[in-house]
């Protein structure tokens, strides 16, 4: 089953003059990113050939540039994003592959307060006014928007700036773990745009902020 809405960057572009914050995420159907501790392995392993084809044809810059070069798929351009903000846990994971610029084809952006100096000249730290920085970004010119890498405290932080959610669920129940959003309760409308199903279960839905 499909659902076609249009909701691309440039028509948001020239409807508000802003660049689009994504937040492209994965989940299990109850609505968890990862267990308590942020671990997603399980849903990578539900990344079948159907599904990644998906990923390498129409959001090939969310690999991650070591992914894209042991797949060969690294000289695909961006399609929707050019800019990635993701946060420290999430900055770890690549650390400890000894990865320090895992979006190279990306303008990289990590947020931490505890991260004194970049390990990379590409990867630039977000120390302060988050969310300013952020506005700066989407201010910039330019019809690809900025990818929301995650983990759950940024989205949290970012909630109220985020444009459009694109969430992809896979068919697994995890009970408990690392939230979508961690942040305080509050109601954000959203209008459910795009919705792909694939055969391994997995749902992609669209979402576009009600502003």
């Amino acid at each position: 089953m499909k659902h076609y809405e249009w909701s691309g960057s440039r028509i948001l572009r020239k409807e508000t003059g802003l660049r689009k914050l994504t937040y492209f995420i994965a989940c299990s159907i109850d609505g968890f990113i990862g267990d308590p501790s942020g671990d997603a392995q399980m849903m990578v392993e539900m990344v079948d050939e159907e599904f990644f084809d998906f990923l390498r044809t129409e959001y090939p810059e969310t690999l991650p540039t070591h992914g894209r070069r042991a797949t060969g798929t690294d000289h695909l351009a961006n399609q929707k994003f050019d800019t990635i903000i993701q946060g420290r846990a999430s900055y770890d994971i690549a650390l400890e592959l000894g990865v320090t610029s895992p979006y190279a084809h990306m303008r990289e952006y990590v947020a931490s307060r505890s991260l004194e100096e970049s390990p990379d000249p590409h990867v630039e730290i977000i120390s302060d006014d988050l969310v300013g920085k952020v506005r700066e970004l989407k201010a910039e010119d330019g019809d690809l928007g900025i990818y929301l890498c995650g983990g759950s405290r940024l989205a949290g932080e970012l909630v109220d700036e985020i444009d459009e959610l694109i969430v992809k669920t896979y068919p697994i129940v995890l009970g408990s773990g690392m939230p979508m959003f961690g942040s305080g309760f509050a109601v954000g409308e959203f209008t459910l745009g795009e919705v792909r199903t694939f055969k391994n279960g997995a749902v992609v839905r669209t979402y576009s902020r009600k502003r």
